[in-house]
């Protein structure tokens, strides 16, 4: 679903799914949760990012009804959920282990919660073969969960878990058990399956890359606080704090000061020896303000002699280099110890690196590249 035609979350008249408001959940003295309010809605596949321990995992249960809310309100489609059991909210949940039975074939394992239900049979079957059609799983309907692999055994809790048609389906770290190849296909075989069913999703995830594929929208969480809710190329491109820049992705940051030099103009006085870096922002920071520059290593440009036209250029030493097939990142030293990442796309064989250890370089970037931070 293209990000242009679905943007509920910038129409003000757009009704949420799923609201938190000012939810705060305590252990004890721990505060794991701290008065969160956030909107998710109908259709979304939102993602809940963040280090072990941040709180997405009880924003989840909580939504679940596996735990209680200490302070504030969850509402689903416009009701207060919080007195609701959790077998009786139009939520699903998908655990990271499947939870699949073993002595039940695929079939009667998506069938199990239809069943319970009592759906009508002819209902019941018709729902279990149409679970079975979406997650391509019609040749293994007889088989137990033993004799198929993980990627399919994940493809069946996660038609057991829309097999009752939830509102919501809340996903708890669905592909951690995958090898990463695997992972990645079964991110766009989910991406899939939501957009063809319409369900809401909402995933808990520590992997940033995989949220970033997935997701409509992030949300960057520590430390039981939201730092940053936002599509992924917003979250990627204009982080609102240095946390954020730093957890996704691989980023190059400056800590300096700011002067003002024109409209939406600064420049950063960073290192004594060297000259101030140049950066454009309408982030309004005062003379001598602390701020940071953030800087994605695919911005910096590397070259042999210091281009005539930059407006940043430093010089340093290349004293690392990790080759990744498609991409190289150059670690490069300047004079005063700071290491600074520069990455090239590998567009075709090479049988020499332009560069390599030791080799005098040139790195530059535009005063729009970065993304000036208040610190």
């Amino acid at each position: 679903m293209a990000a242009t035609e679905f943007a509920p979350w910038e129409d003000p008249q757009a009704k949420p799914l799923i609201c938190f408001r000012n939810v705060t959940k305590r252990f004890g003295e721990f505060t794991a949760i701290d008065n969160v309010s956030l909107d998710i809605y109908a259709q979304e596949f939102f993602a809940l990012l963040g280090p072990s321990g941040c709180g997405k995992t009880t924003m989840m249960r909580m939504l679940a009804g596996f735990e209680n809310v200490t302070e504030g309100i969850i509402e689903l489609d416009g009701a207060d959920v919080g007195d609701v059991p959790p077998n009786k909210r139009a939520v699903n949940m998908m655990f990271q282990s499947y939870a699949l039975f073993p002595h039940l074939t695929v079939w009667e394992n998506i069938a199990f919660g239809l069943r319970r239900a009592k759906i009508p049979a002819d209902d019941l079957t018709n729902r279990v073969e149409e679970m079975l059609k979406l997650t391509r799983l019609e040749r293994f309907a007889s088989r137990k969960p033993h004799q198929i692999s993980g990627g399919q055994r994940q493809r069946v809790a996660l038609a057991r878990s829309l097999a009752k048609a939830p509102k919501l389906l809340l996903l708890d770290e669905p592909l951690g058990a995958l090898d990463k190849k695997l992972r990645q296909e079964t991110q766009f075989e989910l991406m899939d399956i939501q957009e063809k069913t319409g369900t809401t999703f909402v995933i808990v995830t520590h992997d940033q890359e995989e949220a970033m594929t997935v997701a409509s929208r992030v949300a960057v969480m520590d430390e039981g606080n939201l730092m940053q809710v936002a599509t992924p190329d917003r979250i990627y491109e204009t982080p609102n704090s240095v946390y954020v820049a730093d957890f996704i992705g691989d980023v190059n940051l400056f800590k300096g000061t700011a002067k003002p030099v024109g409209e939406d103009q600064y420049q950063i006085n960073w290192v004594e020896s060297l000259p101030p870096l140049n950066a454009t922002s309408s982030l309004p920071l005062n003379d001598g303000q602390s701020c940071h520059l953030a800087i994605r290593p695919e911005k910096v440009a590397i070259n042999a002699e210091k281009p005539d036209d930059a407006v940043n250029a430093v010089q340093g030493k290349v004293v690392d280099i990790a080759y990744l097939g498609n991409l190289s990142t150059y670690y490069v030293e300047l004079p005063d110890g700071t290491v600074i990442k520069a990455q090239t796309a590998n567009t075709r064989r090479i049988s020499r690196r332009s560069f390599t250890w030791e080799d005098p370089v040139w790195l530059s970037w535009t005063a729009t590249a970065g993304v000036l931070l208040d610190s």
